[in-house]
């Protein structure tokens, strides 16, 4: 109703003819700005907008994850849900999503039931959450949030296998957590693997940027993200101003606002995931992103097993942190296996 947020790829020749009309009707921001910009050759629009939707299923399965620990672990009704959604909404939360689900919960049917508890919990997809993954597969790049976010999507719509388990597995121990959670708390966790999702969704688009020499400009895809599409939010402002004063950044979580965020976010998030995993609560968004975030920042990580085992195996080779990068060797581990190794190859 209020115009989309146009992310037009292609000829840049064509983009002259095409501008006028294409801002006229996208969506505006306060300042009269039009959220529609060039976004480069090629099929880098329709790949940005990809990737818009992968944030979005990992937006849309984090705040799922959050109403499933509000429900279970707090006990809160859909009133209480809607209220306190509408304060998150007027706070750093403040989000499309986050709007819409304060509505919904509040939503009722026509005989004064509540509707969102008379929906069935299987979910769909249309496929641009699996091209997002399928293309961070191709590029080596760790969208785990996101992929967990269409993993969940699968996961619900086999509710036959759902209802087996739920009767073959109880958990008498799910309700042992002795230590209860807090809805802030709560929220910081949500904010925090939001940082990670929108971290992982930008590093995608830089990595496939390099691939095909696009030269996509990062802060100019956040900032034509904040009105007129299903994830725009306050938030992304301060996307915009990383990249401003950055463009070269590899990481969002490498700009001070997202460092300082995730310093007062971390102990609340560590604590919720930890209560999901004890109080049987899955929360593979906020689980996997905190998982993500732990192993960027691990300096020594265990990968060198993982060297040592496909060498022993199958000869596959590996590097010492003792010579040059890029130097490769193979040991004889059992003394029977010769100096034959595996030709190098990249997957």
């Amino acid at each position: 109703l209020h115009g989309p947020s146009l992310m037009p790829g292609g000829s840049a020749a064509a983009w002259p003819l095409i501008k006028e009309p294409f801002q006229a009707i996208a969506a505006k921001l306060d300042d009269g700005s039009p959220c529609c910009e060039w976004i480069g050759p090629g099929g880098s629009g329709h790949f940005v907008k990809t990737v818009h939707n992968g944030i979005e299923y990992g937006d849309m399965q984090l705040i799922a994850e959050t109403y499933s620990l509000l429900r279970n672990r707090l006990g809160m009704d859909n009133e209480s849900l809607a209220s306190l959604f509408e304060s998150w909404n007027r706070g750093e939360l403040n989000s499309y999503l986050i709007g819409i689900t304060a509505e919904i919960f509040r939503f009722k049917d026509d005989d004064g039931a509540y509707l969102l508890d008379r929906i069935r919990d299987v979910a769909r997809q249309k496929g641009t959450g699996k091209w997002s993954v399928s293309a961070a597969l191709d590029r080596n790049d760790p969208l785990t949030l996101i992929a967990e976010a269409v993993f969940a999507r699968m996961l619900s719509a086999l509710p036959d296998e759902r209802r087996t388990a739920a009767e073959g597995y109880p958990d008498p121990q799910a309700q042992s957590v002795v230590e209860t959670l807090t809805a802030g708390q709560i929220r910081a966790a949500l904010y925090a693997s939001k940082l990670v999702s929108y971290a992982q969704g930008f590093s995608l688009m830089r990595r496939v940027s390099e691939l095909y020499d696009w030269r996509l400009d990062y802060g100019t895809i956040a900032r034509i993200w904040r009105n007129g599409c299903i994830i725009r939010s306050a938030f992304l402002e301060k996307v915009t101003e990383a990249f401003r004063t950055d463009p070269d950044l590899r990481s969002l979580l490498f700009d001070d606002f997202f460092r300082d965020k995730i310093g007062q976010t971390l102990p609340a998030w560590r604590r919720v995931v930890a209560h999901g995993a004890l109080g049987a609560v899955a929360l593979p968004c906020m689980s996997s992103a905190l998982n993500y975030f732990d192993g960027l920042r691990t300096l020594r990580s265990p990968a060198n097993l993982l060297q040592a085992q496909r060498d022993y195996f199958g000869a596959h080779r590996y590097e010492r942190i003792d010579w040059d990068d890029g130097t490769t060797f193979h040991t004889d581990w059992t003394g029977r296996g010769g100096n034959t190794s595996a030709e190098s190859y990249e997957a």
